[in-house]
């Protein structure tokens, strides 16, 4: 199997003023807190392949993610985040794709996974993992796929601030939005037909649900997890802030009846 793409990132935890280059590195924000500094960096070097030598549209794409040191030496040992060692997250460049990978973990700092993209195009990959006794790291890696593109959806905030997901109707309450203040994030749950409130919510990767959240530019990067876990409906709630002001997609993820949902919103923050 060739390589046909490869990049080093090296560790940035500040999540603020991100440079939009391939290289760009990315903190974590969750549950009201950032990530503090270290002085050990964590590298992650992503690289892709598939029987055609590159990642093409609608064809399984093998992604591997090495994780190690600044000297090259990997990183052996990772803390479970939320039942899982990683979290990928994958989106198109104008947001419209989203996609929550979990890679398998080989050994000596090795994740792989194997995904298909449903178009040719840019692609944003965001890496999400805890090594022992480190920060939580998040690394980002532009990737472009072969293939016929889609037709680019804007990037639009949206006035209506509740959907109907697989029979679930489903509201989102953001108090006192504005950058750079602590807020909350509200979700409210109602079966679609019967317009009861849903108290039958399953927990998802450990949780009552998990949000992740982007700027327009996917510049900035945050995974939130609810302030009640236990929670079962039929309100979820997350804490977060806004690093700056500008238009932002939310992705809210939730399961029931051992069916994942999600539910996107554009919002624009003051």
């Amino acid at each position: 199997m060739r390589i046909t793409s490869l990049i080093v990132l090296s560790l940035a935890l500040v999540l603020s003023g991100c440079g939009k280059s391939q290289t760009t590195d990315h903190s974590v924000h969750g549950g009201g807190h950032e990530a503090g500094s270290s002085t050990e960096q964590v590298q992650a070097i992503f690289q892709v392949a598939s029987p055609q030598a590159k990642a093409k549209a609608k064809e399984d794409t093998m992604l591997t993610i090495q994780i190690q040191d600044s000297d090259g030496k990997p990183i052996n040992d990772f803390d479970l985040n939320h039942e899982k060692k990683m979290h990928l997250i994958a989106v198109s460049k104008d947001l419209s794709y989203y996609k929550h990978l979990h890679p398998e973990y080989k050994g000596k700092g090795l994740f792989t996974v194997s995904t298909q993209f449903p178009s040719g195009g840019e692609y944003r990959l965001f890496a999400d993992f805890l090594p022992t006794g480190k920060e939580k790291t998040v690394k980002s890696y532009a990737l472009t796929v072969q293939g016929d593109p889609a037709p680019p959806v804007a990037i639009e905030p949206e006035n209506a601030w509740t959907k109907t997901i697989d029979g679930n109707e489903v509201t989102l309450k953001i108090d006192h939005l504005m950058a750079g203040m602590e807020l909350n994030l509200t979700y409210s749950f109602k079966d679609a037909a019967s317009k009861a409130p849903i108290k039958d919510l399953q927990p998802y990767l450990g949780a009552v649900g998990h949000v992740v959240i982007l700027d327009a530019n996917a510049d900035q990067y945050l995974h939130v997890h609810p302030t009640d876990e236990k929670s079962t409906g039929p309100e979820a709630q997350f804490m977060t802030t806004f690093p700056k002001s500008g238009v932002y997609k939310i992705w809210g993820e939730f399961q029931r009846g051992g069916k994942v949902f999600i539910v996107p919103f554009v919002v624009k923050v003051p």
